[in-house]
Order: structure tokens, then sequence, then C-alpha cells
């Protein structure tokens, strides 16, 4: 029989279990720089495991040698990055307008002014395109400087978390095994092997995910630059790097990186003849950022990834896709990891099934 006393403590129950859940809500949010830190350690720590395996099979480091050669890298790498780019970056965006919100509306003014102009050459009426489509003729572009300060902030930032990120990415690295057996012990004995042999094939699969992504990257960066100095663009290296950066949401970051270029291109060269120099050179560099988009959507970016993480291009295509219905960019961006993570779950999980079975050949 329910009580009143029953009922009562199970709404206090209640009650007390949404208030716990908001506490810890309200506690991650106040930690969330360290939940960050947390997560970029444990990128850091996939993308240096096959380099600590290496020192320590081939040239038959000690691990914490190793360990300390692996950590040196990084910091190598990173120390490099910011003595040949930041300056560059920072110097570069320093001077490209549209870094400078109060100049924002003149320049768009004077290039909207010099379309109309060359669209009205061809009788082409845009102010009752405008009316009619019922676009206001007043657009708000202080969304572009806006994210390229932002992105330039982040960077100005970057050391700001560096140590705690290379700090906790040593133990990571150097107690990773003593993490592992730490976790034994809470682990049921009956699933334990099953799940050991899924932490170890998704350390492997993201760790060449994660590298395998910062190839990319990198081969996107250095194919946009090219073009960038093929056609005399200002400012080459803060365009390359950005339009880079927005690679990382597939399919729909490189279309956003050539409207992106297109407009710093055009922006760059105001004071010019639009018909005959701004957009030309515009169209060109568009032509150009969309070879190499071309190149990465069918060769580098499908047989990295598939490779990185043993699926077929097709599927990687579709699983992405899937992601950005339901979650957006965000979706998008972990699309892969997570498909990962769950492909090799279930392998281990529910090997009899005949789907997984079909998804999971490879791994």
């Amino acid at each position: 029989m329910i009580t009143s006393k029953i009922i009562a403590n199970g709404i206090l129950k209640a009650i007390l279990f949404l208030v716990l859940v908001a506490i810890s809500l309200y506690f991650l949010f106040q930690i969330q720089s360290v939940l960050i830190y947390l997560v970029v350690s444990l990128i850091l720590t996939l993308i240096g495991n096959p380099i600590l395996d290496f020192l320590k099979t081939r040239l038959k480091f000690k691990h914490i040698i190793a360990t300390i050669t692996t950590l040196f890298i990084f910091i190598l790498f990173i120390a490099v990055f910011v003595m040949m780019f930041i300056p560059l970056i920072s110097s570069q965006g320093q001077n490209l307008s549209l870094l400078k919100s109060s100049e924002i509306d003149k320049n768009i003014t004077e290039l909207v002014n010099q379309t109309t102009s060359f669209l009205e050459s061809y009788h082409i009426d845009t102010k009752q395109i405008i009316t009619e489509t019922g676009q206001s003729s007043s657009i708000n572009f202080n969304f572009i400087p806006n994210f390229l300060n932002t992105i330039l902030e982040t960077i100005s930032s970057f050391g700001i978390g560096l140590a705690s990120v290379l700090f906790i990415t040593f133990f990571f690295l150097k107690d990773g095994l003593k993490f592992l057996e730490g976790a034994k012990k809470l682990i049921p004995d009956s699933q334990e092997d099953k799940i050991l042999n899924s932490v170890h094939k998704i350390n492997h699969l993201l760790s060449r995910y994660f590298i395998g992504l910062l190839l990319q990257l990198f081969i996107v960066f250095l194919l946009y630059l090219i073009v960038l100095f093929i056609f005399g663009i200002p400012n080459p290296f803060i365009i390359a790097f950005l339009c880079a950066v927005l690679n990382i949401v597939p399919y729909i970051g490189p279309i956003i990186a050539s409207i992106l270029a297109a407009i710093l291109t055009m922006l760059n060269n105001l004071g010019s003849d639009f018909q005959s120099e701004i957009l030309p050179t515009t169209i060109y560099v568009l032509i150009g950022f969309w070879i190499v988009q071309i190149i990465d959507n069918n060769f580098s970016q499908p047989l990295i990834f598939s490779k990185s993480v043993s699926s077929h291009p097709l599927e990687i295509f579709l699983i992405i896709l899937i992601a950005g219905f339901l979650s957006g960019i965000l979706g998008m961006v972990i699309a892969v990891p997570l498909y990962t993570i769950l492909k090799v779950i279930g392998k281990e999980f529910f090997p009899e099934n005949k789907v997984i079975q079909l998804l999971t050949k490879n791994i």
C-alpha cells in the first residue's frame, strides 16, 4: 500500500537527485577549462602513442626515456610552429583591414557599390532583386571580423594552457598502463577481456585518425597557400590557415572556406577595377580552392580517414551526413571518432550480430 510517507520520500529523493545533477552540471561548467585541457591532452596522447611505441620497440628506449622524448617532439613541433607561423599570422592579421570593425562597413559598402555598378552595366537591377526577395539592403558583416579575431585571440592565448596540457599529456603517456591497471579493479571480471580489448583497439584506431587529420589539414593548408601565392593575394598565410582550420568541419567547412576566401580576396583588392581585376582574381581563387577541395574530398580525405579508422569512404560520408542532420556542425566534427568507438564496442560485445560483422570486418 502506497502511503503518504512513501510518496513524500519518493519526492524528496527525486528533488535531491535533481539538485545533485544541477550541482554536478554547474561544477562541470565551472571547470570547463580543465575539461578542455584533459580532452586536448587525451588527443595528444593518442597522437603520441605510436611515437612512444616506435621508440620503445624499434629504438629500444626505456619507457620513461621514450615518454620524455615523445613530449620533447611535441614541444619542438609547437615551438617551430610558433616561431614560423604565429608571428607571420599575427602580423598579417593586423594588416588585414577586416580585423578592424570600424572599417568593415566602409569596405563592404565600397565593394557592394562596385558589384552593383558591374551588374547594372549588364542591365541587372539589384535593388529590385533585393526588394522582391525581401532581403534588407543593409547586411551586418561584423561576423567576419568577429570570426577572424576569435581565431587569432585563441592563437594568441595558446600559451596560457600549454603548460597544463603538456604536464597532463606527460602522465597520460607515462602512466597510461598504470591507469589501465587501476581501472581493471573496477571492471567486472566477466567483462574484463572485452573492455580491455575495446580500449586497446579504440586507442589504436583513434591514434591513426588524429594523425591522419593533422596530415590532411597540413596538405590542405599547403594547397590553399599555393593557390593564393599563384594569384598574388595579400596575406596568404592567414587566409590559408583560417580556411584550413575550417576544413575540420567535413564538407560544410570547405564551402565556408571558399566564401571566406572570396570575400577576403575582394576586400584585399579594393581600389582596383572591379571588372578587370577584382572579379577575375576572385573567380580564379575560387576555382583554385574548388580544385583543392576536389582533391581533398575525393583523394586525400577519403584515403586518410578510411585507412586510419578501417572504414569504407562511403561509410564515412554517410556517417558524417547523418551526424550533421542530427547534431549540426558539432555532430559532423565528432562523427568519425564516435562512430569508430561504437564499432569497436559492437565488435567486442555483439560479435554474432550480422550487421556488426559486416561493418567491423576490417577491424
